[in-house]
C-alpha cells in the first residue's frame, strides 16, 4: 500500500480509494476478523505520522460506527490529524459495500423528508460526498466483478484488470494501468465525433 500510495502521488494522482474491510468481511471466521481489527488497529498506529509528514490526508468511509470504541477513536484522531494535508487523498474503505452506501443515503433522505432528489444531490448522501467519482477502477488477480465497491460512482469508471495480485501490486503495475487508461476515449453516451469535435 505504501509503495502503490507512494507512486499515486508521483504520477500525480489526487485521490487513491482503497477496499480495506467489506460489510460481507464480517461472515469470516471471528478469529481473522480479530486478527484483521488489531493489523488495522497496528497500522493506523504505525502509519499516521508518515502520512502526515508526505502530505497524505486520510479518510476513513464505510459504517464507521461498527467498530470498537478504540478504533473509532483512532480512525477520528487519524482523519483529523491529516485534513489539510494537500498532496494526495487517501480513501480506506472499511466496514464499505456499496449497497449499504445507497441504503444509507436513502435512509438519510428520508430521515429529512425530502420529496424529490436527483442525481447531484443524492450524491451528496453518499460517504464520498466532498469526492470526485473515480476515474479507474483496477481489478487485480484478474477479477471480473466489482465486488460491491463504489456503485454509484463507478457508473463512467474505466475498468483496468490485471493478473497480478493485490500484494505483488507495484510502482510498474501502476503506470501500466495509468497507460492503459490514457489510450481509452471516455464519451459519457457521447459519439466518437461529438468527443473529437469538442
Amino acid at each position: 500500500m505504501r509503495v502503490v500510495l507512494k507512486a499515486c502521488a508521483e504520477f500525480g494522482v489526487k485521490y487513491l480509494s482503497v477496499y480495506a474491510f467489506s460489510t460481507e468481511n464480517w461472515r469470516r471466521p471471528k478469529e481473522e476478523v480479530d486478527f484483521l481489527m488489531n493489523l488495522f488497529s497496528e497500522t493506523i498506529d504505525r502509519e499516521i505520522d508518515e502520512l502526515t509528514a508526505n502530505q497524505v490526508k486520510v479518510n476513513f468511509l464505510g459504517r464507521i460506527s461498527q467498530f470498537s470504541s478504540l478504533l473509532q477513536e483512532k480512525m477520528e484522531k487519524t482523519m483529523e490529524k491529516t485534513k489539510n494535508n494537500k498532496r494526495i487523498t487517501l480513501n480506506v474503505m472499511v466496514n464499505y459495500g456499496g449497497r449499504a452506501e445507497i441504503v444509507d443515503a436513502v435512509q438519510a433522505i428520508i430521515d429529512e423528508e425530502r420529496k424529490t432528489i436527483d442525481e447531484t444531490g443524492f450524491g451528496k448522501f453518499l460517504y464520498t460526498k466532498n469526492i470526485p467519482d473515480p476515474d479507474l477502477l483496477i481489478r487485480t488477480a484478474s477479477e471480473m466483478r466489482v465486488s460491491n465497491f463504489l456503485l454509484w460512482q463507478i457508473a463512467y469508471a474505466e475498468i483496468h484488470v490485471t493478473p497480478v495480485l493485490w500484494p505483488d501490486f507495484r510502482k510498474e503495475e501502476l503506470k501500466e494501468a495509468i497507460e492503459d487508461y490514457q489510450r481509452r476515449v471516455r464519451k459519457f453516451g457521447k459519439t466518437e465525433e461529438q468527443i473529437n469535435a469538442s
